[in-house]
This record gives C-alpha cells, sequence and structure tokens, in this order.
C-alpha cells in the first residue's frame, strides 16, 4: 500500500525562482488586488446614507445581519457577489444586484442563505436580482440545502418591471421554487426584518417557518396602494406589522423584538434540523494537517501571466498538486490524449474525478487520417480527437462509480484543419458534449485562464449544469480570445469598406482592431460574466481548495443520483 501511495503522489514542475514566475506572481497580485477593492466598494451597497438611513430605522443592514447569523471564524462562500456590476447606470446602479447570496454554517449546519440589501433601492428586485436569487435556489435544489431568507424588500423595481415580472426565470420562478423546494424535503425558513411587500409578500409564506420583527410590514398592497385602490385609510401597523400576523391573521409563526432577536431565535432553530440523507459518494477520514498539499497554494499566483493577450504554457498537474488531499493523483490513460489531463483524487476525504486542459504541447503518435503513425506536436490547451475520446470514457466511469467531477478550464477549443476532421474530431467531440450533458454526478467547474468556443461546452459550461461555476481572475470568457475575434472582424470590416470603395491604411486598421479587441477582452472578463451570473463567484487562485471543500459537502448533501443513462453516443 505505501507504494501505491507514492506512486501516486504528483511532484512539482512548477519553478519558483524563474524570473517569468516572479513577474505572473506580481502582475496577479496587482489584478487580485484591484478586484479585491471593487468587491470592498460592491459590499456597502448603496453607500454610507443609505446605511445611515437603515440604523435609523433601527434595523441592521443585511451584512450586519449575515455576520450575527453566521457561525464565528467558519468559511463563508458568498455567491454573485459581482451580479449587476457596470448595469442599470441609469438608476444609480444596483451593487451585488441588491442581494446577498452565499453559503454558511448556521449552528453547525451548512445553509444557503438569501438577504435583501436594503441600502440598494430599498432591496427592490432588478432583472438580476430575480436571477440571483433564482441561482441561489437552484443549487439549493441541485444539492438539498437548508436554505434562510433574511427579507427587508419594497418588491419589484418598477422602472423595470417587464424584465422582471413576466418570464420564465423572472420573480415568479422564485415562489414556484419555494414550493418545489418544500415538496422535495429541503428545510426553508425566512425572517422578515424589514418591509415585505407586493408580490415579495408570497416568499415568506411559502417557506416552512416564518420570523417577523417588530416595525416590519408584510402586506400585498402598502396603506398608499389601498387607500387609493379601494379607498380604505389604515396606517402601515395595522395593516400588516408583526402584532396582527402574529395574533389575528395567524400569518407569523414567530414574532420578534429586533433584528438581534430575530436572527438569535432561527439559529436555534436552524440548530434543531434534522437529516435523513445519506452518503452517496465515498469519504474517508480527514486530517487537515496531514492530508493537505504538499506544495503552498500561493504558488499558483506566479503561474499564469494575467495579460489577456498572453500565452501561458504550464503543467496543469501543478494546479491539481495544490488542491488535492497529499497531492494524490491517480491519472488515467496517462499517455493517451495528452492535452487533457483525466484522474481520480481525494479533496477533503471526498473522491473527486478531475479533468484539466494540459497547457504544455504534447508529442503523440498519430492514430488515424493521413499522418497516421507519425509524431506530431499537440498544441497546449486544444481539444484533440484522442483527448476527447479519453474524457468522454472518462466521464462516464466516473457516473459509473458515482464519483463527482471537477472541470478545470484552460482551453483554447478543438482542434481544426483536414488532420483533426478526418481523426473524427466532431464525432469525439459529441461523444464528451455528450458525457458532460447526461452525466448524474455533481459537477463543478473552475476556469483557470481562457474558456473558449465549444472547449467551454464539453469542460462543462454554464449550459451544462454544473452545480457551482467558479473563475480565478485570470479567466476569459468568450467565443473565441479578443486577438483572434479582432482578427476576424477586422477582416469582415475591412472587407465592407473596400467594397463601398474606401482603403484603409495599416493605422486606420490597426485603430479598427485595437477598438474591436478592447470591447471584446472586456466582454470575456470574469467580472463581465459574474455581473450576469454566468459566474458563481471570482475567487483567489489560493483558495480554490478551500472553495472547492466547500462545494464538494454542498453536493454531499444530496444523495439521490438518477441512474445514469448516456443514451446514444457516436463510436
Amino acid at each position: 500500500m505505501a507504494d501505491e501511495a507514492v506512486a501516486s503522489t504528483l511532484s512539482s514542475k512548477l519553478d519558483l525562482k524563474a524570473p517569468k514566475f516572479a513577474v505572473n506572481r506580481a502582475a496577479l497580485l496587482v489584478l487580485l488586488g484591484g478586484m479585491r477593492a471593487e468587491e470592498e466598494t460592491i459590499r456597502k451597497g448603496g453607500g454610507a446614507k443609505a446605511i445611515e438611513a437603515q440604523h435609523n430605522k433601527g434595523r441592521l443592514t443585511a451584512r450586519e445581519r449575515l455576520a450575527l447569523l453566521l457561525d464565528k471564524d467558519a468559511q463563508w462562500l458568498e455567491l454573485g457577489l459581482w451580479a449587476a456590476h457596470g448595469m442599470y447606470t441609469e438608476f444609480g446602479g444596483a451593487p451585488g444586484a441588491g442581494v446577498i447570496t452565499g453559503l454558511g454554517r448556521v449552528a453547525g449546519r451548512l445553509c444557503m442563505i438569501v438577504a435583501n440589501d436594503a441600502t440598494v433601492k430599498a432591496g427592490a428586485f432588478f432583472p438580476m436580482t430575480a436571477k440571483k436569487v433564482i441561482r441561489a435556489q437552484t443549487i439549493a435544489l441541485e444539492n438539498r440545502i437548508p436554505t434562510l431568507y433574511l427579507v427587508d424588500s419594497s418588491g419589484v423595481f418598477l422602472p423595470l418591471q417587464e424584465d422582471v415580472f413576466p418570464d420564465q426565470d423572472d420573480f415568479g420562478r422564485v415562489f414556484r421554487n419555494n414550493a418545489v423546494m418544500s415538496s422535495l424535503g429541503i428545510p426553508q425558513i425566512t425572517a422578515i426584518m424589514g418591509m415585505c411587500v407586493a408580490g415579495g409578500a408570497y416568499l415568506p409564506v411559502m417557506t416552512d417557518t416564518v420570523l417577523m420583527t417588530e416595525g416590519s410590514g408584510l402586506f400585498l398592497a402598502g396603506p398608499a396602494l389601498v387607500q387609493a385602490a379601494i379607498g380604505q385609510k389604515t396606517d402601515a401597523e395595522t395593516l400588516g406589522g408583526a402584532a396582527m400576523h402574529a395574533e389575528i391573521s395567524g400569518t407569523v409563526d414567530f414574532k420578534e423584538k429586533d433584528d438581534a432577536a430575530c436572527i438569535a431565535r432561527l439559529r436555534s432553530l436552524v440548530g434543531k434540523i434534522g437529516s435523513s440523507g445519506r452518503e452517496a459518494f465515498s469519504r474517508v477520514a480527514f486530517d487537515a494537517k496531514k492530508d493537505a498539499p504538499k506544495f503552498a497554494a500561493e504558488d499558483l499566483y506566479g503561474l499564469l501571466d494575467p495579460e489577456p493577450a498572453a500565452t501561458n504554457a504550464y503543467d496543469v498537474r501543478d494546479v491539481i498538486a495544490r488542491i488535492t488531499d497529499r497531492s494524490e493523483f491517480d491519472e488515467y490513460k496517462a499517455d493517451f490524449g495528452r492535452t487533457l489531463v483525466c484522474g481520480y483524487a481525494r479533496i477533503g476525504g471526498r473522491a473527486v474525478g478531475i479533468v484539466a486542459n494540459q497547457k504544455l504541447h504534447q508529442q503523440q503518435t498519430v492514430a488515424m487520417g493521413p499522418q497516421a503513425g507519425m509524431k506530431r506536436t499537440e498544441f497546449g490547451g486544444v481539444i484533440y480527437t484522442e483527448s476527447a475520446q479519453k474524457a468522454a470514457r472518462f466521464i462516464m466511469d466516473c457516473n459509473q462509480q458515482l464519483v463527482p467531477l471537477v472541470f478545470l478550464h484552460d482551453v483554447n477549443g478543438f482542434m481544426v484543419g483536414k488532420d483533426a476532421e478526418w481523426s473524427g474530431i466532431i464525432r469525439a467531440g459529441a461523444k464528451m458534449v455528450s458525457a458532460v450533458s447526461s452525466s448524474v454526478v455533481p459537477k463543478i467547474t473552475v476556469i483557470l485562464g481562457g474558456s473558449f468556443g465549444a472547449g467551454h461546452y464539453a469542460m462543462c459550461g454554464k449550459a451544462y449544469d454544473p452545480r457551482f461555476l467558479f473563475a480565478w481572475p485570470t479567466a476569459r470568457y468568450a467565443v473565441m480570445s479578443g486577438a483572434s475575434a479582432a482578427n476576424t472582424l477586422v477582416e469582415v470590416r475591412v472587407k465592407q469598406l473596400e467594397r463601398s470603395g474606401k482603403t484603409l491604411s495599416a493605422e486606420e486598421k490597426q485603430g479598427i482592431y485595437d477598438e474591436i479587441k478592447t470591447t471584446y477582452d472586456a466582454q470575456a472578463d470574469p467580472r463581465y460574466g459574474a455581473a450576469r451570473l454566468w459566474i458563481d463567484a471570482i475567487i483567489d487562485p489560493a483558495k480554490t481548495r478551500e472553495v472547492l471543500l466547500e462545494a464538494l459537502e454542498a453536493c454531499a448533501l444530496n444523495p439521490d443520483v438518477p441512474k445514469f443513462n448516456p443514451g446514444v453516443l457516436q463510436t
């Protein structure tokens, strides 16, 4: 057994003394520092005046409530922090989309938390607010996570009601999810600590347990609207205050004096939630010190050049060695399809299958096509026919053996050209995409660098239902890189202008190129994707293992795995 353990232990080829490592590390730390500063601004919500206004009402802010709710010193994995970033500027913006979502421990229990931020437009629902709440509920649904709602919201943001109200992924879906989660036995508790108005009033009442603080309001229509609609005059407390709902309507289960008392009660209730689950996936005893990776996570800062135009070449095993227990990795078909690295490992004692893009060029003997039998160089980050075949089979094996999957992206796409087509690249790619699509075990995606084109799909992009999708600050998320897109679009633009009789100088062509590339790079930036909830969280590379530990624990809360039925595969 000892020999087997040694054989599966990864070594590190990362040269920590190389000049390039130091340059990469410095550049990434600058980028990370800038992002952290932006994140701190987002966390301030509506700003100092709005926070003061919240305090003047005798209420805590959403983040102050979270500080009381969460277990001390426990990890808080915030999701969707960048939602709506750079959006709704005509209305003054909506930091974090006016709602906070994430995974945290309450009374020792891992919970999904959804907390309205009343400092942002009184907690109103923008289009991205609804989508962010729905994303949090989707994660809770898929993983059977108890969900806590801290409600303090004025309801739909009326100027944008047409984009909030009617569609499948809009406001109404929140209440539908409440009902579905309840039907599946997923505990949901709501604490009303402010306004809960109009359609939003259904959310707490569709959950299992409702708490409400004195001075809060719960009604389908506020006093002004009631007077306008039916001519009835009433004050907010009489219409829908905590005392009324606790004593007369019977809607509220617990009436609490203030935020602190409400949160104390909430923690007490969560502490009494039972568990009927079983462990569906392999897990062994885990010691945080003894089973830690053999290499420092901070080494990952020097791995990638964060410049969008940079060409990064590195051995992805250096990443794997810094996230797996004891840096152990049982590599699957190590000598075949080498531009994808696949294998089994444990993270926090939990078994995982890893599918990772290899960024070093590889030598491979050609199996079929016009160069059959010859050696060729395969480009790092590109998926070739053999790589796709290997990954498809590995993904199927993981499903057969109930092993959750972790995908590490730095992919340019699939190989093109005559040799690739003759070897059946489309058929192999379809096989890999099909295996990912029909996969039933939990899938977690981390975008390290590029995630371009169909490679994004094959590596379990957002459309393929990963339970979580994270990105490093170095991530790039688009159909193709900015340089490639700019070259293609410049050629199209120049031909259009030439057909109209205009000849462009080299300087004019360069100007068009720079303009297109700047726009494209901005849209490929992970902050752009995170603003639109394509990405659940932008994470510090050195925290990758910690984030995966939390995500895998969340995945394990749902022991029900459907039968794996891959359907028809291209052979």
